[in-house]
């Protein structure tokens, strides 16, 4: 396993926290916990502004000293002594009001009536999205992990199985790899289940899921990914997947197809190649999220394809790419609105896909690193259509 510094995340944290007047941070998350504490734990951490942080644990305090770096671990207070450890000097403090339940706001408000609680989700978000360098090598392993999966699949992949036949495969040789299988994200009411393999209509289902795909799913109380229909010849075969080790997460989508590829959903397949291409080309520091979206779409535009494009129509994602890290939902998205200039060494999946209504899905997926001459590539598979 990789070793990580968490007292440098900790130190840019502070740093932040002063610029902000803010006196410190309570951090309850368990993405967030795990990123600056180095242990998942049920516990809190508080990091003052000028001081060492301090993590007070519920549940596992064995674990929690076995697991984090940080000097002053404790078990978690009663609630009349917590304001004593955070000191009087304690006034504004920082929360992560993105995920912070406002049941929980609310309590930590009555065990500390004279905090101003403010919110640092923003910052945290920023700080997250650059990835150190041995983050991006922990990355490089979970997508070379993946490759090696998706590799495998022309061995198994068969007309006539079951879409969820086709991902249980796809999902037992991860979990033989030591992939972690949650797919955790940020976002409020969303959910998904390592990925999906899907073929066909099936391929074309509306739903939740804030991407360009959602899949059949199983039934309505879980109305995302592989479903009960069968994988047929002669029809488009999308597996988008992610590989989970460590905790980070890279995503991936490949092309497959049993036979012959229509020739409608091959045109659009080269579309979704040459704009990966151009993205690829522009993850570059200094250039804005959204012109890269603007430019994506009018490249589906130019080939009669932009009704196509990131969805069912009327339904369609306004985004191109998203962040990648702990969650897959990370900064930044490169999106209608988020006007940010990328930074180097910020992690994106990249995934110009097009839905072909009664025929299916097709598209590209790939997991960058933002760099001086453009993107630099996680996932390492070749793009190529999979004719088995």
């Amino acid at each position: 396993m990789i070793k990580i510094n968490i007292h440098d995340r900790i130190t840019m944290l502070q740093e932040k926290l002063c610029q902000s007047q803010l006196d410190g941070a309570l951090i309850i998350n368990p993405v967030d916990l795990y990123y600056y504490s180095g242990s998942r734990q049920n516990a809190l951490l508080w990091v003052p502004a000028d001081a060492a942080p301090i993590l007070l644990v519920r549940k596992s305090l064995t674990r929690a000293k076995q697991d984090s770096s940080l000097d002053d671990i404790r078990p978690f207070p009663r609630g009349k002594d917590l304001a004593a450890i955070l000191g009087q000097a304690a006034r504004r403090v920082g929360v992560l009001e993105d995920v912070m339940p406002v049941q929980q706001l609310k309590f930590y408000s009555r065990l500390l009536p004279e905090v101003d609680f403010c919110d640092i989700s923003g910052i945290n978000r920023e700080l997250r999205s650059v990835k150190s360098v041995a983050e991006l090598e922990v990355m490089k392993q979970a997508g070379d992990k993946l490759c090696s999966v998706f590799e495998q699949i022309p061995d198994f992949l068969r007309d006539g199985v079951r879409e969820i036949d086709l991902s249980a495969e796809i999902e037992v040789r991860l979990r033989r790899l030591g992939g972690e299988g949650p797919v955790r994200m940020r976002a409020f009411n969303m959910e998904l289940f390592g990925g999906l393999a899907t073929c066909g209509a099936s391929a074309c289902a509306p739903g939740f899921f804030d991407g360009a795909v959602t899949g059949e799913g199983t039934s309505n109380a879980f109305p995302n990914g592989a479903s009960e229909q069968l994988i047929m010849r002669d029809l488009p075969i999308m597996i988008d997947y992610t590989g989970i080790f460590d905790g980070y997460i890279v995503d991936m989508t490949r092309m497959f197809v049993i036979g012959q590829m229509p020739d409608e959903a091959q045109k659009a397949f080269d579309v979704a190649l040459a704009i990966q291409a151009y993205v690829e080309e522009n993850l570059q520091p200094g250039q804005i999220c959204s012109a890269l979206f603007e430019g994506a779409c009018q490249l589906a535009e130019e080939h009669g394809l932009l009704h196509h494009f990131m969805g069912v129509a009327g339904e369609q994602a306004k985004f191109v790419g998203h962040g990648v890290g702990l969650e897959l939902d990370e900064f930044p998205v490169l999106a209608k609105g988020f006007d940010v200039p990328l930074v180097e060494r910020q992690t994106i999946a990249v995934e110009p896909k097009f839905i072909l209504p009664g025929l299916g899905v097709v598209g590209i997926e790939n997991t960058f690193a933002v760099g001086v001459d453009g993107g630099v590539r996680i996932t390492r598979l070749k793009d190529d259509l999979v004719c088995v």
